[in-house]
């Protein structure tokens, strides 16, 4: 009798990966803005916001793709235990294991990283900067079409588990997935037409960065010299949390978020604990 893979541990959002345009431009958001340092990687820029967690800026291959996010990142602490269970899963491998990394694609084609812990040495030997508005990611979002359909990949085989869901007059809009064994998640962003504008999939395919008072977050964008409409906002989502929704020079958006509510939280209760400053990987 053969024995079973195992799943290992899938301990939270690694990356996120957005095209751009223009290369300066995203360094003024990214680097100048938010005060992420930034390293190279080939064509690709990287800004780490801790030593596990960072955001990528790759060129845009093609100025009429709508979607502007190309791949997410999670955590786990063995990349090939991981390939493995995922194969024995019938999961096929996109990018098999280099570098303590592969990457599979979810069933609506999503390109999925999975990242052994640290194994990005570059942004592990990276010293957060002392000027970036946060030092913590806690999720990734992104559009979904057929919820059940991505329920068979992240929570039957991966073990994701519900977090919460709500949306505008207590729609289902937004559905989130903690990862497995941590505290971050993936939100699915429901019920965007096919033909979304750019603006419209921006919003939607994002990347979140915590704070534990957005008020730091606020007096971190002024003190990188902030002005006007690009500083943002801050207001309270429906989860409760107070957020900022921030835009890249493509309207790929950053939302700023606190890692646990202050007010009223609709549509459903959250599940799961929320996300800290620092936790174990």
């Amino acid at each position: 009798m053969v024995a079973q893979e195992t799943r290992p541990a899938i301990t939270g959002v690694a990356f996120a990966r957005f095209y751009a345009a223009d290369a300066a431009a995203s360094q003024h958001f990214y680097g100048d803005l938010l005060g992420l340092n930034r390293l190279s990687s080939g064509k690709d820029s990287i800004y780490p916001v801790n030593d596990l967690q960072w955001i990528e800026v790759a060129p845009l291959p093609d100025a009429a793709m709508k979607s502007r996010m190309e791949a997410v990142g999670f955590t786990t602490r063995s990349a090939a235990g991981l390939e493995r269970y995922l194969k024995a899963k019938g999961v096929a491998i996109e990018k098999p294991l280099h570098g303590g990394m592969f990457a599979v694609r979810d069933p609506e084609g999503n390109l999925v990283w999975f990242v052994q812990t640290s194994a990005k040495k570059m942004v592990a030997h990276m010293k957060p900067s002392p000027r970036a508005v946060s030092q913590r990611l806690i999720h990734v979002g992104y559009v979904v079409r057929d919820e059940a359909k991505e329920n068979t990949f992240y929570q039957d085989i991966l073990g994701f588990r519900p977090y919460w869901h709500g949306g505008r007059n207590n729609a289902r809009s937004w559905v989130s997935q903690q990862v497995p064994d941590g505290t971050d998640w993936i939100e699915f962003m429901l019920n965007i037409p096919a033909d979304a504008s750019l603006k419209s999939v921006g919003v939607n395919d994002h990347v979140a960065l915590g704070t534990a008072d957005m008020a730091q977050v606020e007096a971190a964008m002024k003190a990188n010299g902030c002005a006007g409409a690009e500083c943002g906002k801050s207001q309270f989502g429906a989860d409760g949390k107070v957020q900022m929704n921030l835009y890249d020079p493509d309207l790929s958006r950053v939302e700023m978020m606190e890692f646990t509510p202050r007010g009223t939280t609709c549509c459903s209760p959250i599940l799961g604990k929320p996300p800290t400053a620092i936790e174990e990987r």
